[in-house]
């Protein structure tokens, strides 16, 4: 009989999915430890929402909400990799556009071939988790890989908050 190969438990490349709220700060710092730990890759995503079919006013296209989206996650991640840099940290920042933002990334882990998926259990709030339903149930239910799903407060606003010992992520 052949020995059995045990899987190895120590993650390779971690994938945290970014909403630039301070629940996904808190997602990346988590992160970044288990990779200075590690020696793991990190892979940054953040999905801009695609919303086909709503009417928008005449002045606004879709094309433009998610040009702008994309040139501010862009911008965002500039700062965070600068500082995983700082930090030794292998890391890759990726925006991608979709209609369904937990499927965009379920189809980045399969595709990265992903170890450990990190996430929070409240990003941005809004009427979008009690229509579609929350983005990291979603990810905990079907995703093929472990998870790190790290409880966090829900946000009461959107407002800047200090971080107290924690890097400025963006």
């Amino acid at each position: 009989m052949p020995p059995m190969q045990a899987a190895s438990v120590i993650p390779g490349k971690i994938l945290v999915p970014i909403d630039f709220s301070s629940s996904s700060h808190q997602a990346l710092e988590a992160a970044t430890e288990l990779a200075e730990k590690f020696g793991s890759k990190l892979y940054l995503l953040h999905v801009v929402p695609e919303y086909p079919g709503y009417a928008l006013p005449e002045s606004v296209s879709q094309q433009s909400i998610i040009s702008d989206g994309r040139q501010k996650a862009e911008e965002h991640f500039e700062v965070s990799m600068a500082g995983l840099k700082t930090r030794g940290i292998e890391a890759s920042a990726h925006v991608e556009v979709g209609s369904d933002v937990a499927g965009t990334i379920l189809d980045a882990i399969d595709r990265e071939h992903i170890d450990l998926a990190v996430i929070t259990t409240h990003g941005h709030s809004g009427w979008y988790p009690q229509v579609f339903g929350s983005v990291a149930e979603k990810v905990t239910r079907l995703v093929q890989c472990p998870v790190l799903l790290l409880r966090t407060s829900k946000p009461e606003s959107s407002a800047k908050t200090s971080y107290s010992g924690m890097m400025e992520w963006w």
